[in-house]
């Protein structure tokens, strides 16, 4: 685990907010040259603290104004591996992400979909065969907070 300064702290917390920042404009509003902040990027991303940069896509200017959330229970542990399971989830478009979890359900997936009605041919064609799929729930999601984070 690498020590992070307030300086450090501020980079990252300026990235987040502009992951596109180059290092001379992150320099500046943190009072460091450009060199002193390059050589803190390269540190951080060395040490895994920085583990990519993302473009974030507004699903709704997309097209896509419906997001779910699955909670999905395999129906034949054992005989389907999670490794295909999430494979065959992967393989689906509308699956933005996959995360295997503990509790009442094996996967929880998020799914994003025209309108309810693209939702339910996904739902349909595309996750209820998938391999292994047993119990499914779906929660529509209304609305989204995006929290600033541990910094």
């Amino acid at each position: 685990m690498i020590e992070l300064d307030q300086t450090d702290r501020a980079l990252l917390r300026a990235l987040r907010e502009d992951a596109t920042l180059a290092t001379g404009e992150l320099g500046r509003r943190l009072g460091l040259s450009q060199p002193a902040a390059w050589r803190r990027l390269k540190r951080l991303t060395e040490s895994g603290v920085l583990a990519g940069r993302r473009l974030v896509l507004d699903r709704e200017a997309l097209g896509f104004g419906v997001t779910v959330f699955l909670g999905i229970k395999l129906a034949t542990k054992g005989r389907v591996s999670l490794d295909e399971f999430e494979r065959a989830a992967a393989a689906i478009p509308e699956v933005q992400t996959i995360e295997h979890v503990l509790g009442l359900y094996d996967y929880r997936l998020r799914v994003v979909a025209r309108d309810l009605s693209d939702f339910e041919r996904v739902l349909r064609r595309r996750i209820m065969t998938l391999p292994g799929a047993g119990n499914v729930e779906a929660n529509v999601l209304m609305s989204e907070e995006r929290l600033a984070g541990p910094l």
